[in-house]
Formats: C-alpha cells, sequence, structure tokens
C-alpha cells in the first residue's frame, strides 16, 4: 500500500508537525505520538513513517509551536504546564480522530520520555483512546508544582485503557524505586497492562538520537509494540 508522508502546518492543516499515513479510503486505525523534549526530530519522523507502514494514520504534533515556545528545549520544560501541554495534544488528537482515513474508536497515543509523562496525563483525561504506550516516562521523584500540579502515578489511576510501559534498570530519570511505585498504579486502575523491563537499558534506549540507544532492544520494543497496538487497534 502507498503511504503519503508530508509537514503539518497551522495554516493548512491547523496544527504543526508531521505525518504519515496509507493511501487509503475507508478509515482505519491512527497513532498520535508525543515527542520527547528534544521536539519534532528527523527520528520522531522516522517513527511516524514506521507506524504508517503498520497501516496506521500517524501525526507527531509540534507541541512546542502551538504552544509558542521559540526554544522548546529549555524553555518547554520551564514555562509550560501539564495542564497547557495536554491541551495542545488535546487539539492534535481532535484533527487526527477526525480525518476521514481515521476510525476515531481505535486510535492510541505513543509517548517517548517526556513525551511519556505527558502522555500519561492526557490518557488519564481522555477515556475516548483505546491504547496507551509509553517509553520511559520521565518520571521524577517530585512534590506538586505550579507547573505540574499533579504527579503522573495519581493520574495513571483514572487511565481506562490498556497501556504497555518501556524502562531500563540503568534510567537515570526514572531510578527503579520510581518504576515500580508507577507500574502499581498502573496495575490498581484495573485495565491491562503490558510491562517491559530491561536490565541493561538506559533512558531513551529506542531513540537512535538518544546517547542510550540500544539497537537491538530498539528492534525488540518495536516487535512488542506492533504486536500490542495489533491487538488493541484491531477491528472490534
Amino acid at each position: 500500500m502507498q503511504m503519503i508522508n508530508r509537514d503539518l502546518t497551522s495554516d493548512k492543516d491547523g496544527i504543526p508537525g508531521y505525518i504519515a499515513h496509507p493511501n487509503r479510503k475507508e478509515p482505519g486505525p491512527g497513532v498520535l505520538i508525543v515527542h520527547h523534549h528534544f521536539g519534532v526530530t528527523g527520528h520522531m519522523k522516522a517513527n511516524v513513517c514506521n507506524f504508517a507502514k503498520l497501516g496506521y494514520t500517524t501525526i507527531v504534533p509540534d507541541l512546542y509551536k502551538i504552544l509558542g515556545i521559540a526554544d522548546g528545549v529549555h524553555e518547554g520544560q520551564k514555562k509550560i504546564t501539564d495542564g497547557q501541554y495536554v491541551e495542545a495534544i488535546n487539539q492534535s488528537w481532535r484533527y487526527l480522530t477526525a480525518r476521514s482515513d481515521v476510525d476515531a474508536k481505535r486510535c492510541a497515543v505513543v509517548g517517548y520520555c517526556m513525551g511519556g509523562r505527558i502522555g500519561i496525563h492526557f490518557a488519564a483525561a481522555t477515556p475516548s483512546m483505546r491504547a496507551f504506550v509509553g517509553y520511559y516516562p520521565s518520571v521524577r521523584e517530585e512534590g506538586p508544582s505550579q507547573l505540574r500540579p499533579r504527579h503522573p502515578n495519581d493520574a495513571v489511576r483514572d487511565i481506562r485503557c490498556p497501556s504497555q510501559i518501556f524502562f531500563g534498570a540503568q534510567d537515570r530519570v526514572a531510578p527503579i524505586a520510581m518504576q515500580q511505585r508507577l507500574m502499581a498504579s498502573f496495575q490498581a486502575n484495573g485495565q491491562p497492562l503490558d510491562w517491559h523491563f530491561f536490565h541493561r537499558a538506559g533512558h531513551g534506549f529506542a531513540l537512535a538520537d538518544g546517547e542510550c540507544y540500544d539497537p537491538k532492544l530498539a528492534e525488540l520494543s518495536w516487535e512488542l509494540t506492533s504486536d500490542f497496538l495489533g491487538r488493541e487497534l484491531g477491528d472490534e
């Protein structure tokens, strides 16, 4: 099947970012990627295309442009609240689910690093989501603040869809003790959970533009994600 990929722009599409999708007329499943703190990098775009090859209309919105942050890598973590991020994702979610080639009842969110943490909050606020995948969510030991009033551990309990989470023992952002508490919260929400822990993996092990990139684990986690989404976004 032919695949179409291009940049998304605010003028033409209503949101900035990147999209790839099969060239089809009938509605099919969709995926929204929440990018890491580096933004919409080339590797993020490659991920979009990889999901599209599996049959998903896939977008990665540029959250920094939506929120008007010029230097997203540095300013995005210091000025933007979790609520603002969630609303920016929600704007992008509306774009994805309103497309004629997308079945709004068969859409998932995949978040990487920062995007995994923010994706948790979006999943908790979006009962229509069919599945959530979090690659090493950047969940830290921190109390409530003006920017982050609710810890992901608490938000996870409101998620109402199956989830798949990846972590590694060498993750310096979310230490093992934090990962264990997060897993307990996922288990407490009563939804199906696939939890994958790799003892030799560091933070960002599946990202080719990260310092902890591990090609073998990236390939393995991709196969697991493909299988998970295939099950959860299949025809009802």
